[in-house]
């Protein structure tokens, strides 16, 4: 469909994947592995935000205007699929930083969703490239916001991880130096 806001949308529906099976993986381990994760996961949300907003820039110059009905359908059925996703994870939002990035990631996604929807009626209207433009720069400052709040929250966890093993040493040390 030629649009950066339906790019940026697919970019994050994969991102989603490998944020989903790396949650998957670390959700039984130490608060210390699951704040890594959550960090790896914020990093690659920053970088997606980069690069969103990087060829969103290079297509002001160079692309034409999108093809409004198949990013409105395709938008729409992503809709779909994101809302039931943000729904189920709703209750876990404050959990630890690597659920609450889960929650952040659905709920971004359905946040694009709509506005992908509305870009590609404006498109339409407008016969100009110009909503879908502003759509996906607007998503690539969504995903930088985010990729902020998990950031920040996964390093906060990783003191408290680092903290508790620190704690964890000392009652091992005090029983060792008590036993002699």
């Amino acid at each position: 469909a030629r649009s950066m806001a339906l790019r940026a949308d697919a970019l994050d529906f994969l991102g989603d994947s490998v944020t989903y099976a790396i949650s998957l993986y670390v959700i039984g381990a130490s608060l210390g592995w699951r704040a890594r994760a959550a960090l790896f996961k914020g990093l690659s949300l920053g970088a997606m935000a980069i690069w969103v907003f990087a060829t969103t820039v290079y297509h002001i110059f160079v692309t034409g205007q999108p093809e409004p009905v198949t990013m409105g359908l395709v938008g729409a059925l992503a809709l779909a699929a994101n809302v039931a996703s943000a729904v189920l994870l709703f209750k876990f939002r404050d959990g630890d930083a690597n659920v609450r990035s889960v929650w952040l990631c659905s709920r971004n996604d359905a946040i694009g969703n709509v506005a992908v929807v509305a870009a590609a009626g404006l498109v339409h209207l407008s016969a100009t490239p110009w909503p879908d433009l502003i759509v996906a720069a607007g998503m690539a400052m969504l995903f930088g916001k985010s990729a902020f709040a998990i950031v920040r929250h996964a390093r906060a966890d990783m003191a408290r991880a680092d903290m508790a093993r620190a704690e964890q040493n000392r009652a091992g040390h005090t029983e060792v130096t008590a036993g002699n």
